[in-house]
């Protein structure tokens, strides 16, 4: 089978390569969001976007005293904007030599489907459908930051991001960025004053606190040995290479700080404080270090609510898949839905499901498992018809 024949004989397929085949680097997603409002007109969708061009569409419900549920998506893909062709081998399918921008066209294609299929059933009662498709998620989530809140009724939010069929992540990790300095004001010549005890190099002195640091996995879960908070050295700038004359007065290093827990996040950072505390203290006459910690991204922790992971576990067993209920150490939309409410002044209970296996995800080699995805939504709507019972 060739992709054109794979394309007429499924629409989910096709409406994946359709989109796919739409290029939409982040805050260039115009040409998509057009298509998609299209696509929603055509089939009766209700849809409408905000000011900052996201799109939020809403199957209504069939029976009100029961709740909605929301499906996350995002518009953008890591890419330029030249043309994408869609190609097949085997079960995968790829782009011509270039990103296929199924993270997240994949995610985006299962609730635009789905949403259509369930806008034609008379037959389900349920409490509705609610979708969001957010701009520029790859490179700043600009797009969900500036979502209106007030126009999404569900508690229960499901981010089709995740990049492995039959996942579903609870928790997921913060990003805080730690930016040590060192100042030894004196410097110097590195003949002359290299004797003179009170002329110290900042290269040297950051490098000590270097040492004294934590570095990789600073603490993990006992039981599942999921990393759950770690620390990173980035970077570190002291000096010039091609000179060796100078005793440095500034370096400077950066450290990024993950986590899902907020009290190991604090302990790691208190312990880097404290470092740089001692530091301070014993060459308060010669330099001083300083570090500050600031949030890039809010973390997604783990709520007591088990209702949606242990639904998505029954259902995916049913469908034949073994589910995969795990955290992740890196950040996504579920983040900020994670310190957001909805209309109704509720927290928002997001989680990150894995509807499609993506592999080499934002290069060149990136591929979509086909048979995946059409997995993937026989698992969104066994979970949406076992949320509605």
């Amino acid at each position: 089978m060739n992709i054109s024949e794979l394309r007429e004989s499924n629409e989910l397929v096709n409406l994946f390569c359709t989109l796919a085949e739409i290029p939409s680097p982040s805050l260039q997603e115009e040409k998509v969001i057009e298509w998609i409002c299209n696509y929603c007109k055509e089939n009766n969708l209700q849809c409408e976007t905000d000011e900052y061009k996201n799109v939020y569409i809403k199957v209504p419900a069939t029976d009100t005293t029961k709740e909605p549920v929301l499906l996350s998506a995002h518009m953008d893909v890591i890419g330029d904007d030249s043309p994408i062709i869609a190609e097949l081998d085997g079960d995968l399918i790829k782009a011509n030599n270039r990103t296929l921008g199924a993270d997240d066209k994949a995610g985006v294609a299962n609730a635009l489907f789905f949403a259509k299929e369930l806008n034609k059933r008379t037959d389900l009662a349920h409490g509705g459908l609610e979708i969001l498709f957010t701009r520029d998620e790859e490179s700043g989530m600009s797009g969900i930051k500036h979502a209106d809140f007030n126009r999404i009724s569900s508690k229960y939010v499901l981010v089709l991001d995740s990049d492995s069929l039959g996942q579903c992540m609870v928790a997921g990790a913060s990003y805080v960025m730690a930016d040590l300095k060192v100042n030894a004001p004196k410097g110097g010549h590195s003949g002359n004053d290299i004797g003179d005890k009170t002329r110290e190099n900042a290269a040297k002195l950051i490098a000590d606190i270097i040492a004294e640091m934590p570095q990789g996995v600073f603490y993990s879960d006992e039981t599942t040995h999921q990393v759950v908070t770690s620390c990173n050295l980035g970077g570190i700038c002291a000096g010039d290479v091609n000179v060796t004359n100078v005793i440095n007065t500034d370096a400077h290093a950066t450290y990024s700080i993950r986590s899902s827990r907020k009290d190991k996040e604090n302990e790691l950072i208190q312990t880097m404080q404290d470092v740089v505390d001692s530091f301070n203290k014993a060459h308060e006459q010669t330099a001083k270090a300083t570090i500050t910690f600031t949030e890039k991204m809010p973390m997604f922790e783990k709520n007591d609510d088990e209702y949606l992971p242990i639904l998505f576990e029954t259902v995916a067993r049913k469908v034949g898949l073994e589910p995969e209920i795990s955290t992740f150490h890196a950040g996504a939309e579920t983040h900020i839905y994670a310190n957001k409410t909805n209309a109704k002044g509720e927290k928002f209970s997001p989680y990150l499901l894995g509807l499609a296996t993506v592999c080499n995800m934002h290069s060149a080699r990136e591929y979509v498992d086909y048979k995946s995805m059409l997995k993937g939504q026989e698992i969104l709507q066994e979970l949406f018809l076992a949320y509605n019972k």
